[in-house]
């Protein structure tokens, strides 16, 4: 990464649309079916290099307390102390540190993922982005796809109980899901 202040001229940014982007997570419940979850909110930036998109570069952020599952008893005890600790770290973040073609509009996205105070490299397996269009106001849009798994005691998520039947009652990998809107800055 550079560390230059002049963005070169083959570079784009875009700025992620809350309004057109989620995140979306599941894990596995009492160890037979897994529980989704959403979270909404997201901002951040891509400053694409048109020229080479290796050299491309993003950066996210998730409020903790857009966390949606249905439930909201849930969601209350995700957001605690027993979790996410919320008042204590209320956003989870993302900065891209490398990223690889893996095929025809298809990367592998490394980064530092920032959840719960603790900082992780992750790669994100990245569909996209897409062709630019124009929305009837005027702007210019992309999107993108992006997904991986976690191991959520990585991260310090290490609340769980133990089942009467044997086994534990929230799994430890989750599944991450992101679909991404941007709007040219």
């Amino acid at each position: 990464m550079s560390t230059s202040t002049a963005t070169p001229a083959s570079t784009i940014t875009w700025k992620i649309d809350p309004s057109h982007s989620h995140a979306e997570f599941k894990v596995k419940h009492m160890m037979i079916s897994n529980v989704k979850g959403s979270f909404s909110g997201l901002t951040g930036t891509l400053i694409e290099d048109t020229a080479d998109p290796t050299l491309s570069q993003v950066e996210a952020t998730i409020d903790i307390s857009s966390i949606s599952t249905g439930d909201e008893q849930r969601d209350a005890h995700l957001k605690s102390g027993d979790f996410f600790h919320h008042e204590e770290h209320p956003v989870m973040t993302f900065k891209s540190t490398k990223v690889e073609r893996k095929g025809n509009e298809e990367y592998g996205v490394t980064g530092d993922l920032t959840i719960h105070g603790i900082t992780k490299p992750v790669t994100f397996a990245v569909e996209g982005p897409t062709a630019p269009g124009k929305d009837p106001w005027g702007n210019t849009r992309i999107g993108l796809s992006a997904t991986t798994k976690i191991n959520r005691k990585d991260f310090g998520l290490t609340w769980n109980a133990a089942l009467e039947t044997g086994g534990i009652l929230v799994g430890e990998d989750v599944q991450i899901s992101l679909e991404v809107q941007f709007i040219k800055a």
